[in-house]
């Protein structure tokens, strides 16, 4: 089946055509600093040879508790992802402006969303719920939701192959360390338990994302910056990470050149090691051991000294393995698509 994987964000529009019989890339692109997504999906339909598309897949952020796998577009899907914008303002409605496109343009054609939500929706309700009042996670779906699902699952089920074990014999850690980062507990093959929680801001320390704090930082930062409290959500995903830490740059290869000779961007390393370390242990703690402990993303793949750094705190397993696998979330969309389709054919 030949699928277009479609991953509009607030600004871009990333596009691949993958012939999933073969997993070959056929075309792709990205369109940057898009204003205007419909312009951008017409353009990208321009790149493609429609006539050859059988099916477009679309990565959505958040599918709240209502969408738990991938799902095939209709009217009552479209009123659905409405309802639940707020979970992921800055994404969900790109994608779904995407989606509203290529029903209009390519209207036999159908349209799949893909959720980042959907692998961790096997957590326990322990695992996501708040301590805030039961009524807030009932009346306004306040809760851990989680992130980069698509890329968890598609590595946890390579890892399993390379270790040449059924997943659902296995307990693995799995680290999407990135300039967006986090880190999934995965027990006999499903999520229970991930370090972002309702929106992707929560968890790891990481480009420009605070991470984990004291929620009563916010009304202090409020005050002495004058924020809005939109501004304040702004600057905590934006100004923070490691490019407020080290006061140089969000991006890890700076970083690493400048850890040994600049005191700031040092600490900042120390300090996005902790948390990672801090996530790694609580999961393992968690499962109660971890048979691997697998690295993606672009820092978990090229920049090595990070995973090395943060394995050297778990010699206390002596089997558990250590596994770089690059991720590929566009494949893992296309197949998510064949498999659906397919089953609905049949």
């Amino acid at each position: 089946m030949k699928v277009l994987v479609l991953n509009s964000g607030s600004s871009s529009v990333k596009y691949q055509v993958i012939e999933t019989t073969t997993q070959a890339v056929k075309t792709e692109g990205n369109l940057q600093r898009v204003t205007d997504h419909a312009a951008a999906i017409k353009e990208v339909l321009q790149n493609v040879d429609i006539a050859t598309i059988q099916a477009v897949g679309h990565r959505v952020v958040n599918g709240g508790e209502k969408f738990q796998a991938a799902t095939l577009v209709d009217d009552a899907v479209m009123a659905e992802m409405a309802k639940i914008e707020h979970l992921a303002p800055l994404h969900n409605p790109a994608a779904m402006l995407g989606v509203k496109e290529c029903r209009a343009l390519m209207p036999n054609i159908p349209n799949v969303l893909v959720f980042d939500t959907a692998f961790h929706s096997t957590m326990p309700a322990s695992a996501y719920l708040y301590g805030l009042p039961y009524e807030d996670y009932e009346k306004y779906q306040i809760r851990k939701y989680g992130a980069h699902g698509t890329s968890h699952q598609y590595v946890a089920e390579q890892a399993a192959k390379q270790l040449g074990k059924p997943l659902k014999d296995l307990k693995l850690i799995t680290c999407h360390i990135g300039n967006g980062a986090s880190v999934c507990a995965i027990k006999h093959g499903q999520c229970v338990d991930t370090s972002m929680g309702m929106t992707p801001l929560a968890g790891l320390v990481m480009g420009t994302r605070s991470g984990d704090l004291d929620p009563a930082i916010l009304p202090i930062l409020c005050r002495e910056h004058h924020f809005t409290i939109d501004e304040a959500i702004t600057y905590l995903n934006k100004n923070c990470g490691l490019l407020g830490l080290s006061g140089l740059s969000s991006d890890m290869r700076d970083i690493e050149a400048a850890m040994d000779t600049n005191p700031r961007v040092k600490l900042a390393t120390e300090v996005f090691l902790h948390r990672l370390v801090q996530y790694i242990g609580g999961y393992v703690a968690q499962m109660q051991g971890c048979d691997a402990i697998v690295w993606t993303g672009g820092i978990g793949v090229h920049r090595k000294w990070v995973a090395e750094r943060a394995m050297a705190h778990f010699t206390f397993l002596p089997n558990c393995q250590k596994l770089v696998i690059p991720t590929n979330e566009e494949l893992a969309i296309a197949l998510a698509c064949e498999k659906l389709l397919t089953k609905k054919v049949k």
